[in-house]
């Protein structure tokens, strides 16, 4: 394998660790971005590679988006994030997260685990039992904490809503075609906070069962996942994996809006001035799907509570325009001028 600081997406990462316990088959990688603010705050993401390089890409992508996430925030966190190699069958047991859980505990507090894509409440109750330094756990109604993917969804329906102001000039969804792209936690609360506001959705997942619940809550069209990113829609929701929005995808786009709750959404940093090139506005991803973490830091930090969480969320749409606004008086693609934002407010620039 190449050399970790000869990758492309090495960015002066502090640290990139390989974790590995063969009683509990836990192969894992961890890498911590940045801890200029605070600590290194970031999910922990189960899934499985076809190649272990593409899963250190995965983490050093995502470390990297959640040092950017957490700065754009204004949260006392730096940015990390966990990869857990998942076997061919997905298998996943409660000894290979006791052993997760006591890899984070060894980094002794620079890297706060919570969760992420394949890994939910119970993997993070499991991992809690061997290290403090972790959040996202069960909570009392009405408590910060808990499960971060509604506070996700919240987010990016709010930042949605931001993108229609500022591109079509209208105050509502109610009529507006979205094309959903995912029907997992984040997607299912973003579709339903839509539906609700009269939008017409369109949703994909490869997982037939999910998508067909989805759309039996919100009266949504199911399309194939090969042909929802050249809908004709006003708003192409990304809202599964990242790295979809590449040379040949954009070409095909038929929406004027991007805005969705998928990490890493950009394949290149040249894919946000391709976009911008075709009039399409694009709210960078680690902007508008910061609510998760939000409430994962408030929660980890002890420095609010959820009325505070709640008011944190509904400052993201703020935040975009304040990007897109610098974006249209320099000429810069929206995601440049939000990667120059966060890296001076992390201490890179």
């Amino acid at each position: 394998m190449t050399a970790i600081w000869a990758l492309p997406d090495f960015d002066a990462h502090e640290d990139v660790h390989f974790v590995t316990d063969p009683a509990s088959g836990l192969k894992a990688v961890i890498a911590i971005h940045s801890t200029h603010l605070g600590p290194a705050g970031g999910g922990c993401r189960f899934w499985h590679y076809a190649e272990d390089e593409a899963a250190v890409t995965d983490a050093l992508r995502l470390s990297r988006g959640m040092s950017y996430k957490n700065a754009m925030a204004g949260l006392p966190m730096g940015g990390g994030k966990a990869v857990i190699l998942a076997p061919a069958d997905r298998s996943k047991t409660p000894q290979m997260m006791a052993a997760f859980g006591r890899a984070v505990n060894g980094l002794g507090g620079r890297y706060v685990t919570a969760e992420d894509v394949g890994i939910g409440v119970a993997d993070m109750l499991e991992v809690s039992r061997q290290t403090k330094f972790v959040a996202g756990l069960p909570v009392e109604q009405g408590a910060v904490g808990g499960d971060p993917g509604p506070h996700t969804s919240l987010g990016v329906f709010l930042g949605i809503k931001a993108a229609v102001r500022r591109a079509l000039g209208k105050d509502s969804l109610k009529g507006l075609h979205i094309a959903m792209q995912g029907a997992g936690s984040v997607a299912s609360g973003v579709a339903n906070h839509a539906a609700a506001e009269g939008a017409k959705l369109s949703i994909a997942d490869v997982d037939t069962g999910r998508v067909q619940k989805l759309a039996d809550a919100t009266g949504a069209t199911i399309v194939d996942p090969a042909e929802i990113m050249t809908l004709e829609a006003d708003v192409l929701s990304p809202n599964a994996l990242g790295a979809i929005l590449t040379e040949e995808s954009i070409a095909a786009l038929r929406v004027p809006i991007v805005a969705g709750g998928a990490n890493n959404q950009l394949a290149t940093r040249q894919d946000g001035e391709r976009l911008m090139g075709r009039g399409i506005l694009y709210a960078p991803d680690y902007v508008i799907n910061a609510g998760g973490i939000i409430n994962v830091s408030t929660e980890y930090v002890k420095d609010g509570d959820a009325s505070l969480v709640r008011q944190r969320i509904e400052a993201i749409p703020e935040r975009l325009e304040r990007i897109w606004a610098e974006s249209a008086e320099t000429g810069r693609d929206p995601a440049a001028v939000a990667d120059a934002m966060a890296q001076q407010l992390i201490g890179r620039r």
